[in-house]
């Protein structure tokens, strides 16, 4: 499987590696060693990588043509109780952005949306880890602790989750 990420930027991965500690004595089991804020995921299981990649990159050079760069914030901590994939909680940095939610909407014209995660089920965030419980004050408190960290985001990303790697990059505005 392939997505369309934003690159996080290393203040975003310094604050999740400060709230690790928290997150840990909270009874969270799994961490994220990288950290990514995906826009879109691209699956296809029936044709092979070297077949998916380039017509893959191909057609998101024509969508994301003249896509300008945007702002981007982590704003706290929130958690999915129960998420749509994989074991809960997930406990991650919550993002807001106008630009990033308009390009995810239009990638989604494009190329549909992945159920239960795209479309109107899409919620920008960063992964800071999953399973085990997880205490509703401990969230508050980490939400809190939390400085807006706000960037601009100048490229997206081709990741590749088989071999996880970058396959591509797309530099903004394209």
């Amino acid at each position: 499987m392939f997505s369309l990420n934003v690159p996080v930027p290393g203040v975003v991965s310094r604050e999740a590696a400060e709230l690790r500690p928290a997150l840990s004595g909270a009874g969270v089991t799994r961490f994220r060693d990288r950290h990514s804020l995906v826009v879109k995921r691209f699956e296809d299981a029936h044709e092979e990588r070297h077949v998916v990649l380039p017509r893959l990159r191909e057609r998101l050079r024509t969508v994301l043509r003249g896509q300008p760069a945007f702002e981007t914030s982590v704003t706290g901590v929130d958690v999915f109780e129960n998420p749509p994939r994989g074991p809960g909680p997930v406990v991650y940095l919550a993002v807001e952005s106008p630009g990033l939610s308009a390009l995810h909407d239009r990638l989604v014209d494009a190329f549909g949306a992945v159920e239960g995660l795209e479309g109107d089920d899409y919620t920008p965030h960063v992964t800071l880890g999953r399973g085990g419980r997880f205490d509703a004050d401990v969230l508050a408190d980490l939400s809190a602790r939390v400085e807006p960290l706000t960037w601009t985001v100048s490229e997206l990303v081709v990741y590749d989750a088989a071999s996880r790697e970058t396959a591509a990059r797309v530099s903004l505005p394209a």
